[in-house]
């Protein structure tokens, strides 16, 4: 006789009815413009951050890290109110616990400034410092310019004269040269003066492109009456002309920042770097004096500006400090790494060795292996997960490394370890165990 459990019609409700199962659940995607960056990508961003703080370091500046959330008014301080970053772009919201507004540092200057002056940096002696990180701007997505996009910010604080912003240009094409960029990157550059020569360039901006008021897009038209310097930034086919006739400010230079400008682009000269001086540069920030400049490629469309920055000599007093002398740069990673890939493709980062082992005492020769080799300096994937010798060999073929070291029952009862190349040619060989870090130490030298 069947119990009354089994002769009894299985309820749709119980549990473990097909349909009992919760609805499956809608995945979740990242913000639009928000970009993951995936193991392989990964690896070359990783290489390209080692080479530039490299370089960084050798020229003597020194990592510095701040907040990604800001007060509000810092930046609107800083980068200026009739900005497009500050009138569009700022991620801003209030802090639900004091009311405070707060916003999600669009660049990195206004914040490092404002650290300078909150820890008194500058007590001692003038500083050379750099920050990596992530950055954020509510624009529309595209090609190489996200909402979250990462950059280096590079800046030198105390430092009156043009030889730092040269130092700085020498710099970046150091970085483009031992990234192998060199001949796809070329320099802009021009002074914008100092405060009493962009008011009085500010009035003759006005006055002439006023004139071609009717012709202007509606942008340059609202730039007519906030910030016309902006417009000859412009990139609309059809205003180019009328941007071309505009009052160029490197000509109503005053000595000093004349003096300035022409001790720099001797220096540049000395120093074998070709530039073009573009008397519509301007940058996109109202903290900017004197030198402006971009380094820019034509091998990514219209975002073809990699690095710019320039001199800031009234940042410090506009945040409340005193008068101190600065210039720096940003470098987008996102444009770099688009570049880099242009250049070299994909660069994964394999290990040098995978370890196949099947067998419990061949796991434990394996791991003690696998230890002395990392001890070494050298990058070692231990297969997990069990599996056959075919198995676990194809899992080390798809890892891209260049040797599979081979342990099985055989090589743990003689203490051995078989060094199989993977990427190049050449025989199956035993080696001892203990002198699998010695052989493999040796071949890492050798050209694939």
């Amino acid at each position: 006789m069947k119990s009354a459990m089994t002769d009894a019609p299985r309820s749709a409700t119980s549990p473990g009815a097909d349909d009992a199962r919760p609805p499956r659940k809608t995945a979740l995607q990242a913000v639009r413009g928000m970009n993951d960056v995936l193991p392989d990508e990964a690896a070359l961003w990783e290489r390209f951050e080692e080479t530039t703080r490299d370089v960084f370091r050798r020229y003597g500046y020194r990592n510095l890290r701040v907040p990604i959330v800001e007060p509000t008014p810092l930046f609107v301080r800083a980068i200026g109110d009739a900005t497009d970053v500050v009138e569009h772009e700022m991620y801003t919201f209030e802090d639900r616990l004091n009311g405070e507004s707060l916003t999600l540092r669009p660049e990195a200057t206004a914040g490092i400034v404002r650290a300078a002056i909150e820890h008194n940096l500058l007590y001692e002696r003038p500083q050379r410092v750099w920050l990596a990180g992530p950055m954020f701007r509510h624009e529309r997505p595209q090609k190489g310019r996200y909402r979250q996009f990462h950059q280096f910010d590079v800046e030198a604080l105390g430092f009156a004269g043009p030889d730092v912003d040269v130092e700085q240009i020498v710099m970046l094409a150091r970085l483009w040269r031992e990234l192998g960029l060199a001949d796809g990157i070329h320099l802009e550059i021009n002074s914008i003066g100092d405060a009493a020569e962009r008011r009085a360039h500010r009035s003759a901006l006005v006055e002439y492109f006023t004139r071609y008021a009717d012709a202007l897009d509606a942008d340059s038209r609202r730039r007519l009456s906030t910030n016309p310097l902006r417009i000859l930034d412009s990139k609309n086919p059809a205003l180019q002309e009328i941007i071309a006739g505009a009052p160029r400010l490197v000509d109503r230079l005053e000595l000093p920042a004349r003096t300035h400008f022409d001790a720099l682009t001797q220096m540049l000269a000395d120093a074998g770097i070709a530039y073009i001086v573009n008397p519509r540069l301007v940058r996109g920030l109202d903290y900017y004096n004197r030198t402006v400049f971009e380094w820019v490629t034509d091998r990514l469309g219209a975002q073809g500006t990699v690095a710019g920055g320039g001199r800031y000599d009234g940042l410090f007093e506009e945040l409340g400090g005193k008068f101190t002398p600065a210039c720096g740069f940003a470098m987008g990673v996102e444009r770099m790494i688009l570049l880099l890939q242009l250049a070299k493709g994909d660069v994964r980062d394999a290990p040098f060795a995978y370890i196949v082992h099947v067998g419990d005492a061949a796991a434990k020769l394996a791991h003690r292996v696998a230890e002395e080799l990392r001890d070494a300096g050298h990058s070692i994937v231990m297969n997990a997960g069990g599996g056959s010798f075919k198995a676990q060999m194809k899992r080390a073929d798809a890892s891209d490394a260049r040797f599979a070291l081979i342990v099985g029952d055989d090589e743990a009862a003689a203490g051995t370890v078989a060094i199989k190349p993977l990427r190049e040619p050449g025989e199956q060989r035993a080696v001892a165990a203990q002198d699998v870090a010695e052989h493999l130490s040796a071949s890492a030298h050798k050209t694939l």
